[in-house]
């Protein structure tokens, strides 16, 4: 993994991941959130086009550029096939990746599963690197201003660190997160992972058998890591409720995905402000007031004390 390059790091949302499609022109498409490995909760969401697995990275678990992946098998010719497929080049651009890794391959995909609405942008970008090896097609990916801007826009604001200049490796002892995706193209079940120098291939899978064929292999790569481990997260790309809702008439459907949305737009808003400095200044404006309230100082410490005492009661609840 190179230089960050101007990519800072995004948060695995789904309403962030949502809206970063959509900054790039796609219609139609969103994230929703799995909270469990079950092949129904799957099926129920619709027409799902893959999905994208979050899982802290090491190198004996994940398997990195091995003479054969741990689980599957490399496929060398999926690119030749028509599967989009990009090497990491950058650090920080793998969950922008592992999404354009399911979106891209979905623009024409079979029946049932309606296309996806690529917009100008990113179709313009496929047909640009249709004909690349994945290497290259990574380094297009990386230098697109337009993917970049957008990525960047949904990065949490941060008054301590700059993402762009802070080493994310197992050397400096810092855990390190990784995004893949998993999704079935031309009737294989491919999992689509950057760091690795081909697509690996899971063997055949439609769209009727993906939520099973998919949980199977989450399991077994889960199954590798020790059992208090739990830092996964689990998304599916699905078709937009909304447009079926609308078709049919369904308003209930219609009204709650409306009130989602409009949750993960105050969300997206809160993250690109930093409200560090406001928090200090109304510190600041609260002590001063209960300082001002006793000249012997005792209302302030009275006031701590009384903080102190409700958050230990709270932990002990929690408890």
């Amino acid at each position: 993994m190179a230089d960050a390059g101007g990519w800072t790091t995004i948060e695995s949302d789904e309403g962030l991941f949502t809206s970063l499609i959509e900054t790039l022109g796609v219609k139609d498409t969103q994230f929703e959130e799995l909270i469990s490995l079950d092949a129904d909760t799957i099926r129920s969401l619709g027409s799902v086009y893959g999905v994208i697995f979050l899982f802290k990275w090491t190198r004996e678990a994940a398997g990195a550029r091995a003479e054969a992946p741990l689980d599957g098998t490399y496929d060398p010719s999926a690119t030749d096939n028509g599967v989009f497929f990009a090497a990491q080049t950058i650090q920080n651009a793998c969950g922008t990746q592992a999404i354009l890794s399911v979106i891209l391959n979905h623009d024409n995909p079979p029946a049932p599963l309606p296309p996806i609405d690529l917009g100008p942008e990113l179709r313009s970008f496929k047909d640009f690197t249709a004909g690349f090896p994945p290497e290259l097609r990574g380094e297009a990916l990386s230098n697109s201003e337009a993917i970049r801007t957008a990525h960047n826009t949904f990065a949490r604001a941060s008054p301590f660190a700059d993402e762009t200049a802070r080493p994310q490796d197992e050397e400096n002892g810092a855990d390190v997160y990784h995004f893949i995706a998993y999704t079935p193209v031309n009737g294989v079940l491919y999992e689509l992972d950057g760091l690795q120098p081909h697509p690996i291939s899971h063997g055949p899978c439609d769209t009727a058998s993906f939520p099973e064929k998919v949980i199977e292999v989450l399991q077994r790569r889960i199954a590798r890591y020790p059992p208090e481990e739990t830092h996964f997260n689990l998304m599916a790309v699905v078709q937009d409720p909304r447009r079926r809702a609308r078709e049919i008439g369904d308003v209930e459907t219609l009204e709650r995905e409306e009130r989602k949305r409009a949750a993960w737009q105050w969300e997206n808003t809160l993250r690109r402000w930093n409200f560090v400095g406001f928090i200090g200044e109304m510190m600041k404006g609260v002590v001063g007031m209960k300082e001002g309230q006793d000249a012997s100082g005792n209302a302030y410490a009275d006031w701590v004390e009384a903080a102190k005492k409700e958050t230990r009661k709270k932990l002990e609840m929690r408890r």
